[in-house]
């Protein structure tokens, strides 16, 4: 019977989310979606959109919850694992973006030097960026791609570059780009220059984010394992009938509820600590 409860709210919360997120008219979707959809878009993975990830958090919090009521006979663990794995998905996916970026920042000085190569040999700003869907690195041919694409297509060179921020969605991408439409727009003989410049701070702020990412990286696998250790020995108790019995009370509840917003309120404080800042993105013009 409690399993049967527990699978029948999971449907129906289910059911809820894809009435609310079904057909309200794009302004009320987009708006809804917001979050998902940016770091959908910010993942690199082709066809992920922020429906798509909301379903997996849904999906993913239902099996786990129901997974967890079926072994543990415990509905407020099943409560609190449905909850807790429902934000997995997008752990998971901004671990996605934060390697994504990584990739994207190791690759725009060789992208800049490309550049700056192409421009030495005598092609125009606009044909040196489109070159570089060919002789580019890996990690950007595609949006250059995409760019030489809306290019050709628009005869428009801003147009083509404001596309390709909107599809790489990453800081250094907006400033290269403001540095490109600048050189764009100004001209004259110090392009060269320009592009040397950009090149040199690319790659030495690549340097020094890197440096100081693996030496915060101790203090989130710290504050990872310290949040599982507690409720992996609380699985492991739950397979004893004893320990059922007590966290079916209503102090057994109350001690989990209490445990589960501690642990959720010490791994936001350590992870806010060891974060670094995110780079604003520039604003399109």
């Amino acid at each position: 019977m409690g399993a049967l409860l527990g699978l029948g709210f999971g449907i129906g919360t289910l059911l809820i989310v894809l009435g609310w997120f079904g057909d309200h008219g794009p302004t009320r979707s987009f708006q809804s979606l917001g979050f998902f959809t940016r770091l959908a878009k910010q993942s690199g993975i082709p066809r992920l959109t922020g429906a798509s990830l909301i379903a997996a958090c849904v999906f993913l919090a239902l099996l786990t919850g129901t997974l967890t009521l079926l072994v543990t006979a415990v509905p407020t663990a099943a409560l609190l694992a449905f909850i807790a794995s429902g934000g997995i998905p997008v752990l998971l996916i901004r671990r996605r973006v934060q390697l994504h970026q990584r990739t994207l920042r190791k690759a725009w000085p060789d992208a800049v030097d490309a550049l700056l190569s192409a421009v030495r040999a005598g092609l125009s700003l606009p044909e040196a960026v489109v070159a570089l869907e060919f002789k580019g690195p890996l990690a950007l041919r595609a949006a250059f791609e995409e760019f030489a694409a809306n290019y050709r297509a628009a005869g428009s060179f801003g147009e083509a570059l404001a596309a390709l921020g909107d599809h790489l969605a990453d800081p250094i991408a907006d400033r290269v780009i403001a540095v490109l439409k600048i050189a764009r727009e100004v001209g004259g003989t110090d392009l060269g220059s320009v592009l040397r410049t950009l090149s040199a701070i690319l790659r030495e702020d690549a340097r020094m984010r890197g440096e100081i990412e693996a030496r915060q990286s101790w203090t989130v696998n710290s504050a990872r394992l310290a949040v599982a250790a507690p409720w992996i020995t609380l699985a492991l108790l739950s397979t004893r009938p004893e320990a059922v019995r007590a966290y079916n009370s209503a102090a057994g509840a109350g001690v989990l509820f209490v445990a589960f917003a501690l642990s959720f309120l010490a791994y936001r404080v350590m992870i806010f600590i060891g974060r670094l800042p995110d780079e604003p993105r520039l604003a399109q013009t």
